[in-house]
């Protein structure tokens, strides 16, 4: 964008479109007079993904009930089932929703010269209401912003037009944002239960599932729940059978050869850390290693590389439940390597290259209101909103970190805006 184009916007006129600090409950980040604007081309891929990703998770959701009907190895739903409780097993493989898929998707991309790196997809993502009111308070300012002046809250309500949202206490502080969004009377706490709403959105983790009163009882009754309580769908390790020779045909059949090669081509090499040994004449793909042992053993160089708990647990949210190579001592290393070939069975994890990305200069006011510029890196969060005709992309949070932060999220370091549209 060019500067003339840029509408100018001063410190206090900012300041002024603040809201309460109880609607982020408290939470901290730098501000800039400006949203991000990305290229062209990175315009163009954030309009593609949202398709793509639609259709890669229906094909995920295909391929684990063809591995239970035995129609595909056996072995892909025994993974995906690793660690969660047989009742919830059952629930998950219910035939009254059996075609359900999450309705919202949030990919977690690393901005690249290039294009991106997908290092992750959520489907019960945080952060809607904050995006949504950033990408209001930004267009006030006569800003275009990437998915519409309203995209956010036209986008969730078109998925979820009425009903009850349900938040769990350990995602509490995600409650205002929603409350400012819908309103308060459709925001419950998760743990008390269903109430007489025949539509639900579900806003905690399958794995906190016993503690929301009568939940199988409402579902067995027919309450629709968004996203359905499909445990196996919110694993990571996905992103690694993509890229598995053996499901190749599969793949290309479900996302076309052109979609296969477009997340191919955004996703990072990953690995599903199994340890069942290779023949004496095989390695690891990309990996070049004979056993998983030897992975210990790399120099801190080569392990530009992250571990992640794969999905049904505590530590597979909020970034608790990963490790980076590089960060690592080799002893420290090891513990890591040991623990997630020991917990396979109970919590897979994933093994994915770290991805570094682009580096860029972008500004920010500090508490005085002063401009300044921080050189960092980006992650963009585009928010896709699945209806029954179509996939629309209500908007998307730019995280930018400093260069001295490897790990890009949120944190009062870091410069969240909307993404600027076209």
């Amino acid at each position: 964008m060019s500067e003339e184009r840029i509408p100018k916007v001063t410190w206090g006129e900012f300041q002024s479109q603040l809201p309460d600090q109880t609607l982020f409950d408290g939470k901290a980040w730098r501000s800039s007079p400006t949203p991000l604007q990305l290229s062209e081309k990175h315009l163009q891929l954030l309009d593609q993904l949202g398709p793509l990703l639609s259709a890669f998770v229906r094909s995920c959701n295909l391929l684990y009930r063809h591995s239970v009907e035995g129609r595909r190895p056996q072995w892909i739903a025994r993974w995906m089932d690793f660690g969660k409780p047989q009742e919830l097993i059952e629930i998950s493989r219910s035939a009254s929703f059996k075609n359900e898929i999450p309705r919202v998707l949030r990919p977690d991309l690393v901005l690249t010269e290039e294009g991106f790196a997908l290092c992750e997809i959520d489907s019960i993502p945080g952060g809607i209401g904050l995006t949504a009111w950033l990408q209001e308070s930004y267009a006030k300012f006569g800003f275009s912003i990437f998915g519409g002046d309203f995209g956010m809250r036209a986008g969730f309500q078109s998925i979820f037009p009425e009903g009850e949202i349900l938040i769990s206490e350990e995602a509490s502080d995600y409650r205002p944002e929603f409350e400012w969004l819908c309103g308060k009377e459709r925001v419950k706490k998760a743990e008390l239960g269903l109430g007489r709403s025949p539509q639900v959105y579900r806003f905690f983790e399958a794995f906190d599932w016993d503690k929301i009163h009568g939940l199988k009882e409402s579902l067995q009754e027919g309450v629709s729940m968004t996203p359905p309580l499909k445990p196996y769908l919110e694993e990571k390790i996905w992103l690694a059978l993509l890229g598995m020779r053996p499901l190749r045909d599969f793949w290309r059949r479900e996302l076309g050869e052109k979609g296969f090669g477009i997340l191919q081509s955004v996703i990072p090499e990953s690995w599903v850390m199994e340890s069942t040994p290779l023949p004496p004449h095989a390695v690891l793909p990309g990996l070049g290693i004979q056993d998983w042992n030897e992975l210990k053993t790399m120099s801190q160089k080569e392990r530009e590389l992250v571990v992640k708990v794969s999905g049904f647990s505590p530590l597979a949210w909020g970034s608790r439940g990963v490790w980076m190579g590089s960060d690592l001592s080799t002893e420290e290393w090891a513990v890591v390597v040991d623990e997630a070939l020991r917990s396979f069975e109970s919590a897979p994890r994933l093994l994915q290259r770290f991805v570094k990305g682009a580096a860029f200069p972008f500004p920010y006011w500090d508490e005085k209101g002063e401009v300044i510029e921080m050189k960092g890196r980006a992650r963009i969060s585009p928010y896709y909103f699945l209806t029954e005709e179509q996939v629309v992309v209500g908007g998307a949070l730019a995280t930018i970190c400093p260069l001295d932060k490897k790990r890009i999220h949120g944190m009062k370091e870091a410069i969240l805006v909307p993404v600027s549209g076209k």
